[in-house]
């Protein structure tokens, strides 16, 4: 049997224009070997991307923050208190039934 009349697995798509000639994309049916090695290259290189930025943003709030005046950095300090503190309280809420 010719392989043009061989069915396409769910995950592939049909390709005509595949140099192998078989009708299948990546040469045969199911992920190559490198197809994992990619997808962890992928995954490594967004999460390092994120990382930098949380770097870049937090180097920049830090900034911006040593430059207020004194009375604006106590209120960001009561403020930051009284929501570490409210999430305190649901959490024990939550565990204690």
């Amino acid at each position: 049997m010719s392989d043009s009349f061989r069915t396409t697995p769910p995950q592939q798509q049909w390709s005509a224009s595949n140099p192998a000639g078989n009708g299948y994309q990546n040469g045969g049916p199911g992920p190559g070997p490198d197809s994992a090695h990619d997808v962890e290259a992928g995954e490594v290189g967004k999460a390092l991307i994120v990382g930098l930025l949380g770097g870049l943003i937090s180097a920049a709030g830090y900034m911006v923050y040593r430059r207020l005046p004194d009375e604006q950095k106590e209120k960001l300090h009561s403020q930051v208190r009284s929501a570490v503190a409210q999430r305190v309280s649901e959490l024990r809420q939550n565990f204690n039934f």
